[in-house]
């Protein structure tokens, strides 16, 4: 049995880049920082952060590019991915790339919200994302579940996941 899975929850180290292919497809990359700590042989906190690049292929990648930016949490799961190619100078390089298969938007930075280091004094508000043109998609409508009118039973058909 082979598994290839990696799971993933930090924060966004850049705005996604979203680009298209020759076909249609959508595709973004974002990289993503996680961290973490342990006590070294003298009980000192050490920490350490990894850096990952990560490609989100489709709809997972439109939905990127709309919702996510620098600084926001981020949960991944997906698929490492190595590819091979060659420099300007001849030398064969690899890099792998985490494949998202799944992904769930986390908090906001507190830039987001209005609030830098420079601003808790005297906070201002968040620049606000362009509206949606006419021409794009309308949003998708999340379903919500009504105790009192199902007069507390949970159809498993209403939950949305």
């Amino acid at each position: 049995m082979n598994v290839n899975k990696v799971i993933l929850v930090g924060r966004l180290t850049r705005d996604p880049e979203v680009r298209n292919t020759p076909s249609g497809q959508t595709v973004a990359s974002i990289g993503l920082a996680t961290g973490h700590t342990w006590k070294d042989k003298n009980g000192q906190k050490q920490e350490r952060t990894e850096f990952h690049n990560i490609v989100l292929w489709g709809r997972l990648g439109e939905i990127a590019g709309q919702y996510l930016i620098k600084g926001q949490e981020a949960y991944i799961e997906g698929r490492l991915q190595t590819t091979k190619f060659t420099d300007k100078s001849g030398v064969d390089r690899y890099k792998t790339e985490i494949i998202a298969e799944n992904m769930q938007l986390g908090s906001k930075p507190r830039s987001a919200y209005g609030a830098t280091p420079s601003s808790y004094n005297n906070p201002a508000p968040a620049p606000a994302k362009p509206t949606p043109t006419s021409q794009e998609a309308p949003a998708e409508e999340i379903p919500t579940i009504n105790l009192d009118e199902e007069e507390n039973e949970v159809k498993i058909e209403d939950v949305p996941f």
